[in-house]
């Protein structure tokens, strides 16, 4: 099953139906990030500390898969050389818009967040990645490419899932408001979910999602 294509279909799907995170920001918000009030969020409630970000007017920053017209124009409003990564091209297309609209710079590239190849080794200074680890199957491979294409001394700030959702029966949750355990860590959609469950959300035009263990997402890189 090719998992980028399932879900570059998914997330232009949730483009049209106006997902929160495919809301691009206002020119408001842009000329505020100019004068250095702005908000980040890497998960979906709760904003970054500004201390996370630091100075950072003029530094080379990669928003992977980042796109929606959120986080990159903001980048580019304080000042950085941003490129956004985006496997949907209805997501790159609310940069486009917001750039053009409020004259920003954004470099747009299309593609899966797990090959970074069309960059060269320690291209960026900081990464920006927001939650988005759970659509794809193999997240050690994200961090050994983010690893690759940082600058010695570089950052990397990155939102994920808690795993112990993926542990429930999302279904049964939906239709039946019951907490049924009934996964185990690490998580597939494609071998833990029924495969009618599964011919549904494809369907539906629905992401696939995958749930990686803590020790995947905080030290698979090692």
């Amino acid at each position: 099953m090719d998992i980028r294509k399932q879900n570059e279909i998914a997330w232009n799907n949730e483009v049209k139906i106006g997902n929160k995170w495919t809301l691009p920001i206002s020119s408001e918000e842009v000329e505020m990030a100019k004068k250095g009030d702005y908000t980040l969020l890497l998960t979906p409630t709760k904003p970054i500390p500004k201390e996370w970000i630091g100075n950072i007017k003029g530094k080379k920053v990669l928003c992977l898969a980042s796109g929606g017209g959120q986080q990159g124009p903001i980048f580019s409003a304080l000042g950085c050389d941003v490129t956004v990564f985006d496997n949907s091209k209805g997501q790159l297309d609310k940069d486009k818009m917001v750039s053009e609209r409020d004259n920003l710079t954004i470099n747009l590239e299309q593609g899966d967040m797990r090959d970074l190849s069309r960059f060269d080794n320690e291209t960026f200074d900081f990464i920006f990645h927001p939650v988005s680890n759970c659509f794809i199957d193999n997240v050690e491979k994200v961090w050994k490419e983010c690893y690759r294409v940082l600058k010695t001394g570089g950052v990397l700030v990155s939102g994920f899932s808690n795993p112990l959702i993926y542990i429930f029966d999302l279904y049964e949750w939906e239709k039946n408001n019951k907490l049924i355990l009934k996964n185990s860590i690490p998580y597939s959609d494609i071998e833990q979910l029924p495969k009618n469950q599964l011919e549904e959300r494809i369907e539906n035009k629905d992401t696939l999602e995958f749930g990686h263990s803590l020790q995947s997402q905080m030290g698979g890189a090692n």
